[in-house]
């Protein structure tokens, strides 16, 4: 036959779309050419196919070669596409059957030897081939764990073209050089940090439990050596695992980075970018293939901005719209993206540039404007979207023993507080106290007795509340009751959020 189709899978952002490749062979002068708004590495993978091609004993026909990627109008990158292109080409000539390949895509680069090589993103390429409808999907050998991952669809691993062609009953040579391996940035061994090593530090202890509660925002102040980091790093520890669904999202955003993904990991990702961080870096983007930024990488963890106030205003901004809204868009001039950024902000910072003020044996030499400006680099509308801030001082004497919460029971009073919570908003489209909309909390079935709200109705009359913070109040109020296991939240409840807005912790 002189025309024949197989599927391959582009990917815009962490989203893959089913890629119909048609390849048609005429009797014309002989030329290769792929169409369907290809960039430059698809574009060159004429050059890879022909030579893999020769190289696995089966080389392309002298005549004229046309590979068309439909849909036309939706851009196509990387080399992902070449086994698809290869196998579609060699099949206008081959006998191979038609209805296997029709249902079946084929995700893989090509070496000039034949041999497959891993691409970014097999696991959501795998998981848009599954929600496509197709049956099988072939993968180079280093990826096939990772696309394994995916239920209800069959995955075969591949080692090079004379491989996949053998398994369309076609005789090919295969490479004398051993299969390609994964990269060696396969997923992270897992660390385990215990909040029990932190010491000294209890109220900031029970501060961190009510933000892994409630899935609370929280700004730590203090001075370097107050245990801001500690108290971060140990966050994600008690935050309840990670569902199916979250957790292949999860997996998903590090196999689009360029990650080895072997396993589902239940532990939420934790994300802290250096404070010279760019803009793009934090969101993600790219001059020809999206990538994920800071921001979506800490999608369904925490995202931890350490001395947050040494980050650019123009990267802070970029946190507000993904805070409120879950989701990242990048918009760029070849492509629109959209990415999940469902993360909990933690951000830590010094009280001054030099971090010495308010120590009792240290001396401040900051000026005060100096210092008004270092603190107004984190701007209201960013602090309004923040629920607890913290004011850390150092331990002032050598503790004992361990600290008396440790993260598994924390981890179980989370999961209970969150479950808790789950169940009374079981009627609403939301699950955390974070998440709940200010209408609802005011107005709504969350609304809370006008005796209960005093204190918070005082604060916003004398202007030291915005709404938005009266709102984060009564959210933090609701995961403290959760984690009391009352009802509803008390006026005790409102004060210690009221605190946990505007506390000192030392």
């Amino acid at each position: 036959m002189s025309l024949a189709r197989t599927w391959a899978i582009s990917l815009v952002g962490i989203e893959g779309v089913a890629v119909e490749v048609e390849a048609d062979l005429s009797d014309q002068l002989p030329d290769f050419r792929i169409i369907g708004l290809a960039d430059r590495a698809l574009g060159e993978s004429s050059q890879r196919v022909r030579n893999a091609c020769a190289n696995s004993d089966v080389p392309l026909p002298s005549r004229r070669l046309t590979v068309n990627l439909s849909p036309a109008s939706l851009p196509k990158h990387g080399s992902g596409f070449d086994l698809a292109i290869a196998v579609a080409a060699l099949a206008t000539q081959l006998p191979i059957s038609a209805d296997a390949l029709i249902r079946t895509a084929h995700i893989g680069e090509l070496g000039l030897d034949g041999r497959l090589r891993p691409v970014p993103g097999i696991l959501p390429a795998v998981m848009a081939a599954a929600r496509a409808g197709l049956e099988t999907v072939v993968v180079p050998r280093a990826s096939e764990d990772e696309a394994a991952l995916v239920p209800g669809i069959t995955v075969v691993g591949a080692t090079s073209l004379g491989d996949v062609l053998s398994r369309h009953g076609i005789d090919a040579r295969l490479p004398a050089a051993d299969p390609v391996d994964a990269s060696a940035d396969g997923d992270a061994a897992e660390e385990t940090l215990d909040l029990a090593d932190v010491v000294g530090q209890d109220e900031a202890v029970a501060a961190v439990l009510v933000a892994a509660a409630g899935g609370h925002h929280l700004l730590m102040t203090g001075p370097p050596g107050a245990g801001k980091t500690m108290l971060a790093r140990r966050l994600p520890g008690i935050l309840p695992p990670l569902d199916d669904d979250a957790a292949l999202s999860a997996a998903s955003i590090r196999s689009l980075s360029g990650s080895v993904v072997t396993h589902l990991s239940r532990i939420p990702p934790f994300e802290a970018p250096h404070h010279s961080a760019s803009a793009a870096a934090l969101v993600g983007g790219g001059t020809r293939a999206p990538r994920p930024g800071a921001i979506v990488r800490a999608s369904e963890g925490v995202l931890f901005l350490d001395e947050a106030a040494e980050f650019a205003t123009t990267v802070l901004d970029a946190l507000r719209q993904p805070l409120e809204s879950g989701r990242i868009t990048v918009h760029r001039a070849g492509y629109t993206a959209s990415f999940p950024a469902r993360f909990q902000l933690v951000l830590a910072t010094n009280p001054c540039p030099c971090g010495n003020r308010g120590l009792r044996d240290a001396v401040c030499e900051c000026p005060s404007q100096a210092i008004r400006r270092y603190q107004n680099r984190l701007s209201g509308p960013l602090l309004d979207r923040v629920d607890i801030e913290l004011t850390l001082l150092r331990v002032g004497r050598v503790p004992e023993a361990r600290g008396a919460l440790d993260s598994t029971r924390a981890r179980a009073l989370v999961v209970d507080a969150r479950n808790r919570a789950a169940r009374r908003l079981s009627d609403t489209p939301w699950r955390r106290n974070a998440d709940v909309p200010g209408t609802w909390l005011r107005s709504g079935a969350g609304a809370l007795p006008p005796g209960v709200r005093a204190p918070l109705d005082a604060a916003l009359a004398r202007g030291s509340l915005t709404l938005r913070g009266y709102d984060r109040v009564l959210r933090v109020a609701w995961t403290l009751a959760d984690l009391d296991g009352e009802r509803m939240p008390t006026p005790d409840h409102i004060g210690r959020a009221l605190f946990l807005k505007r506390g000192t912790i030392s």
